[in-house]
């Protein structure tokens, strides 16, 4: 038989559990909640409590966030009124008034975190009447008449792509600059015998790369 490790954190979950549960049942009997009555307000604290944590370990949710809080701070309030804060023999109306709508506000609470989707729920698709998830919609297909005349099934076509971008036009090149390249490139063959290379035209004009293209397409 193996031996039994308890785990602390067990523990001290069970001491805490046992000791709010007890200040929710004193806090209750004092605002005049007597018997069965008294000991029914820590199980409704304790289960939304849980409730509130099972619907956040699905995903996060502000509904279950803002009840989860709402519970904690009926605990804790609970956990320090009955260390002396309050005076238990006289309490306050507030108390009593607290007390005695936290039935409703907890009944709320629930129904709110049963039947409100998360986010998570909401995205996944709806499940079928048999349990699987329903398929995506299929395109229905088109009516096409052949050269026979008869019709045949075609799927829908996509949505055409894209035409290309056109590339814009050079611009037209001045007509004094043409003249000084077409004298810069008849200098260049007299002195070489060989006509302008294109890398030395922009060299010797100082223009971009596409101009000089330009300008050399014209002197030919």
């Amino acid at each position: 038989m193996g031996h039994i490790r308890p785990d602390a954190v067990l523990v001290q979950a069970v001491i805490a559990g046992a000791l709010s549960f007890a200040h929710l049942h004193d806090l209750a009997a004092a605002a005049g909640q007597d018997g069965w009555k008294a000991w029914a307000y820590p199980i409704s604290v304790d289960l939304l409590l849980v409730a509130a944590w099972r619907r956040l370990r699905g995903g996060p949710s502000r509904l279950a966030w803002c009840w989860f809080l709402i519970a904690l701070v009926a605990s804790l309030g609970a956990n320090v009124a009955t260390a002396g804060f309050l005076d238990l023999q006289h309490p306050p109306a507030w108390l009593r008034f607290g007390i005695a709508g936290w039935p409703a506000l907890a009944f709320l609470g629930g129904t709110l975190l049963a039947h409100t989707r998360s986010a998570v729920e909401a995205a996944e698709p709806a499940p079928s009447a048999d349990g699987a998830p329903a398929p995506d919609p299929v395109p229905s297909p088109v009516q096409v008449p052949d050269e026979a005349g008869e019709a045949a099934d075609l799927p829908v076509a996509e949505a055409p792509a894209k035409p290309p971008r056109s590339v814009p036009a050079p611009a037209p090149v001045p007509a004094a600059l043409v003249a000084h390249a077409r004298k810069v490139a008849d200098e260049h063959r007299t002195r070489t015998g060989d006509p302008i290379d294109t890398d030395t035209l922009r060299a010797r004009l100082g223009v971009p790369p596409q101009l000089a293209d330009t300008i050399a397409a014209q002197l030919t």
